[in-house]
């Protein structure tokens, strides 16, 4: 069985003192390959370097929407930079986050603007990011006829808007949340798309599923969102990780 993790942080610091030991379990639990998305300029050469020393980890940088603050003036031209160099599989994680209060909207639209631009000029997908803004991210695509589609990380909304995501050519991404009893709304959702718009995601080190609640989540772990999603569908979790892997590989050119 081999599982795509679509969204994992593992170049974070909290994984600075047992990385390699984290990439082996993740490796002897199936998982082929990992896309590492930036968040700040910060911590891009991080995932760039991690992404060349190892076969198995794909680099998709981006400027968060919930770190305004700790983006700076040059960070858009160096990203632009980097996307036309031809080693990044995404732009990302970029979007709208709306969840914080006071935070502030205008100021995250025109970074969430101005990165689709680039992802356009450069023929890239993107990592969305998206709290309580759905329907505005989705009017943003239509507005700018984004084409390059991409990846909904870590998707919480409803079943329609599912469906407009995927009618703009995006797919939606599942995690830990569906290996909770309460999480009816998203286990409904994952049950009902078309497995062919659904792929996998841990969001290490967040997120953890169910028996690791109130633990630092891992990419090895991917392995229960496998097993959750083929329960709900009543399907061979092997059927999931083949069609998922495939979906994946297609969209970001694995």
């Amino acid at each position: 069985m081999e599982l795509i993790d679509t969204h994992s942080h593992i170049d974070l610091p909290i994984f600075k003192n047992d990385f390699r030991e984290v990439l082996h379990r993740a490796r002897m639990a199936g998982v082929v390959a990992q896309v590492l998305p930036g968040v700040t300029r910060s911590g891009w050469n991080r995932i760039l370097q991690l992404s060349d020393e190892e076969q198995d980890l794909f680099p998709a940088i981006g400027l968060h929407p919930m770190y305004l603050s700790d983006h700076g003036r040059d960070d858009l031209q160096l990203l632009q930079q980097r996307a036309s160099a031809g080693d990044l599989v995404a732009i990302g994680e970029i979007g709208l986050d709306y969840f914080v209060k006071d935070c502030n909207r205008s100021a995250q639209q025109e970074l969430f603007e101005a990165q689709l631009a680039i992802a356009s000029k450069a023929a890239l997908p993107v990592l969305l990011h998206v709290r309580k803004a759905h329907d505005q991210v989705q009017a943003t695509l239509r507005r700018l006829h984004f084409t390059e589609g991409g990846i909904v990380h870590a998707f919480s909304g409803s079943l329609q808007q599912a469906e407009h995501y995927i009618k703009l050519g995006f797919l939606v991404s599942i995690c830990g949340t569906i290996t909770y009893d309460r999480a009816t709304r998203i286990r409904s959702v994952a049950a009902a798309l078309p497995l062919n718009s659904l792929v996998l995601e841990t969001d290490s080190p967040d997120i953890p599923p169910a028996s690791h609640h109130g633990e630092r989540n891992s990419p090895e772990y991917l392995t229960e969102v496998a097993l959750s999603l083929a329960r709900l569908r009543d399907v061979p979790v092997s059927h999931i990780a083949e069609k998922t892997s495939n979906t994946v590989r297609a969209l970001l050119s694995l």
